[in-house]
């Protein structure tokens, strides 16, 4: 995954913890929508492992992807 696209997930998981949840998608989103097929799914995988990131609750274990 490319360092600006963690950087974005990154601060789009403190922004959603914060409650800005709109400013976290107009991060996010554009990244996610132009990565490719390789990067998407490094990004999936790195949100499902994250989730905690977001949500700022303990996981014991990352959830299972679909």
């Amino acid at each position: 995954m490319r360092p600006s696209t963690l950087r974005a997930l990154k601060r789009a998981a403190e922004l959603t913890r914060q409650n800005r949840l709109t400013e976290a998608v107009l991060i996010a989103e554009p990244v996610i929508l132009t990565a490719d097929s390789y990067e998407g799914d490094e990004i999936l995988h790195w949100l499902a492992d994250h989730v905690a990131d977001f949500t700022g609750e303990n996981h014991d274990e990352p959830k299972e992807l679909p």
